[in-house]
């Protein structure tokens, strides 16, 4: 009866966009399964996973296609986004599920091609024997001829949007969704809103990058604490230079900008070569001319 209700089931094809959609989730998922498994060795001696890291992925990943491709014709991420394999050797055009022997076949072209890539990789890598490099060799002319055929099967499904991977097309499996997709329809406010906002986004994008957000503060510290309303002990301590206008401490190899007020070094040329147009944070004034400043120093201003 299930299988009657399955073969009644129609056919929608599934957008480019996708089906690369889910090839990416199912690489995000087995890097989180892989992240995950390895996280339980991290107590152990480094280096116990290496010998054996080929055969333990192809583990993990059996496991995986058992409980994916051999149980409900996809993967996790075609189960995510509503996809699912169909047998397209078959001559009807109704879904049908894959066949034991596709399936069989898949577990063999992508576990079985990761383990023996990776375990070949380990077995030659060392070894400088003649006969070796030979193997070596051929194995590397073997997976560029392999990479320029799934450079060519790729431009092909760019093309006619079918069979992302060179597996799907040997195989004769094909993206298929498991129900007819719905038109989304979206509400006119809503748009509106949405582009109104992205469009205010990226008009502050554009615009904050030419704000000088350091001038601009300074310029409102001057206006709420201009030079005319500090305090008498304030006053004399921009008098008597003994205060730098900008960090409010002891002033580090004083320098004055024309003004009579005294400005850190560091502090002074930092922000002179981050503005060019930098003004006084107390009195307004431009910089006329980055000039040391010599004064005595008693040993009571040091102790106070």
């Amino acid at each position: 009866m299930a299988s009657s209700i399955g073969n009644e089931k129609s056919v929608n094809p599934v957008l480019r966009i996708s089906q690369l959609d889910a090839l990416e989730l199912n690489k995000a998922l087995e890097q989180l399964v892989w992240s995950q498994f390895t996280s339980c060795f991290h107590g152990f001696k480094p280096g116990v996973l290496a010998h054996f890291e080929p055969e333990v992925k192809a583990f993990l990943w059996l496991i995986l296609w058992r409980f994916t491709i051999y149980s409900k014709n996809a993967t996790v991420g075609q189960a995510i986004l509503n996809i699912q394999y169909k047998n397209n050797l078959s001559q009807t055009e109704k879904y049908q599920p894959l066949s034991k022997h596709q399936k069989l076949w898949y577990l063999i072209f992508t576990v079985g091609g990761r383990w023996l890539e990776e375990r070949c990789y380990d077995l030659f890598s060392n070894r400088q024997l003649q006969s070796s490099c030979k193997i070596k060799r051929y194995i590397n002319f073997g997976a560029g001829l392999l990479k320029l055929c799934e450079l060519l099967n790729f431009l092909i499904f760019l093309q006619k949007g079918t069979f992302a991977t060179l597996t799907e097309r040997i195989l004769g499996i094909r993206s298929v969704f498991c129900k007819p997709q719905s038109v989304r329809q979206v509400g006119f406010e809503y748009m509106n809103r949405e582009l109104l906002w992205h469009g205010f986004a990226e008009f502050l994008i554009y615009v904050l990058p030419l704000i000088n957000v350091q001038k601009l503060k300074l310029k409102i510290s001057s206006w709420c604490l201009p030079i005319a309303g500090l305090s008498n002990s304030e006053n004399a301590l921009a008098a008597h230079c003994k205060e730098c206008s900008l960090c409010g401490e002891w002033p580090t190899m004083p320098h004055t900008i024309g003004c009579s007020h005294v400005f850190c070094y560091y502090c002074i040329k930092s922000i002179y070569l981050f503005d060019m147009y930098f003004t006084c944070p107390k009195c307004g004034s431009e910089v006329h001319s980055l000039q040391p400043l010599k004064y005595k120093i008693e040993m009571i201003d040091l102790r106070a």
